[in-house]
């Protein structure tokens, strides 16, 4: 199996490559330090474009689209929340997952059963909106939209697209005092990425396999 993951230099993307590496998979990691195959930021217009030419048209049959951020931590609700942390946020969070997910498609197509992982938030979710960090569930509910969205367009393709909720991972976005190890996170996600098929395409799910509400 191929796999392709962004934001494979650290965090669960890292542990998700390390996983499928282990089982002798074929992966392709981009990293905007280099660390990984190939150096890519998708908020480059020609980053996504990049990745694409580096696979030479070959099959994928396993994208995630992990690469986020959460800039507005701590943000005040008065004085906060400039408009460039909008942007950057969006960049990252929303157009670089479509960017890159439109470039790969052919790749996509390329594989007898091309599945797509995109990697959103429990804080996507308009049932559990407790306030605060507008910019970051903004984003995410914006890339949960996409991927349902995706998910109809591209089910007459036979290409299956899940959106996930990786739990609260002891990474440097999620902190210390964060519930689950990044290797639980990862083990989780790689099981619902498994398990992903045509009837479950369009999907927002929890790492441990439940049924995250919209």
């Amino acid at each position: 199996m191929h796999v392709v993951i962004t934001g494979a230099g650290r965090g669960i993307g890292r542990a998700l490559a390390e996983w499928y590496r282990a089982e002798q998979d074929e992966v392709t990691g981009t990293a905007r330090d280099g660390s990984e195959t190939v150096r890519m930021d998708v908020t480059d217009p020609d980053g996504p474009a990049a990745l694409a030419r580096h696979l030479q048209g070959r099959a994928v049959d396993l994208l995630v689209c992990n690469a986020g951020v959460y800039l507005d931590k701590g943000q005040d609700l008065d004085t906060g929340y400039p408009d460039a942390m909008w942007a950057d946020s969006f960049a990252v969070n929303v157009t670089g997952v479509f960017r890159t997910i439109q470039v790969l498609l052919p790749n996509l197509r390329a594989s007898a059963q091309g599945r797509i992982a995109i990697i959103s938030s429990q804080m996507a979710s308009q049932n559990r909106a407790p306030g605060g960090s507008y910019i970051y569930r903004a984003s995410k509910a914006a890339v949960l939209n996409l991927g349902r969205n995706l998910a109809v367009d591209l089910k007459p393709q036979g290409i299956a697209v899940g959106i996930y909720h990786p739990g609260w991972v002891q990474t440097d976005m999620g902190g210390s005092a964060a519930d689950i190890t990044v290797d639980d996170a990862a083990q989780g996600l790689k099981a619902r990425f498994a398990a992903l098929d045509m009837a479950h395409t369009g999907c927002f799910e929890t790492w441990d396999g439940r049924d995250h509400p919209f």
